[in-house]
């Protein structure tokens, strides 16, 4: 029998092409996905995509959705409160549920710190990307038919113009050379709207840009078909 797994989901591409690693093993089987989710805005923590883009996302994964609801401004007790309730319904749906995985791939102190909150909570953690050579998994992401969109850029990092473009290889062939191909140290996060993890691909069009915090630069993405 192949061991339930939780994959805390992101609506990026780090957390998809974990769904399809994972789902190319033969002892582990994804049963849910896990977001955080911003009430009042209605949107996922730190990328700013729209709530109904992430069921959209969700519905073609083919996984049912858990969300932990967060506050704007949130501290770290209570999202680690909100983080701990969504972990409980899982376990409550999947009692044999013990194991979360998450797309990190080579922050140390970022994976050290997940795994020792899930640990206090009764959970491990696994993250099958960890450790790979971030420009050629952004190729292999690329190569393996995976469709994102850039949807929030670090303007400390990154040029601003580069939000709400395509993650491809024209896209990696312009990044400058101190940003990481994979916007692992922050520089940019990304919505993904097609890929082998998906049963079909998502319709969306580019909508507003904003400048959030003098520094966050976002593209909000619509799915083709909402009002």
């Amino acid at each position: 029998m192949r061991r339930p797994v939780l994959l805390s989901w992101s609506g990026g591409k780090d957390a998809a092409w974990t769904l399809h690693t994972l789902r190319q093993r033969d002892d582990v089987e994804v049963v849910a996905l896990l977001t955080t989710v911003n009430r009042e805005f209605d949107r996922i923590a730190m990328h700013g995509i729209r709530r109904d883009v992430l069921q959209a996302q969700a519905n073609a994964t083919g996984l049912p959705l858990i969300e932990a609801e967060i506050e704007p401004q949130c501290d770290n007790a209570r999202y680690e409160t909100a983080f701990a309730a969504a972990l409980d319904r899982a376990r409550q749906r999947w009692p044999a549920l013990e194991t979360i995985a998450f797309g990190d791939l080579f922050l140390e102190d970022v994976r050290s710190w997940r795994e020792a909150s899930c640990a206090t909570l009764g959970w491990r953690i696994d993250t099958p990307l960890f450790g790979e050579n971030t420009a050629r998994l952004a190729r292999e992401m690329i190569a393996g038919g995976l469709r994102a969109h850039l949807c929030c850029v670090d303007t400390q990092q990154l040029d601003a113009t580069f939000s709400g473009r395509a993650f491809d290889d024209t896209l990696l062939a312009a990044l400058p050379n101190d940003c990481d191909p994979c916007g692992e140290n922050g520089e940019f996060h990304t919505l993904v709207v097609g890929g082998p993890m998906f049963e079909r691909a998502i319709d969306v069009r580019p909508g507003e840009q904003v400048l959030r915090d003098e520094r966050f630069y976002y593209t909000d993405f619509l799915l083709v078909d909402a009002p």
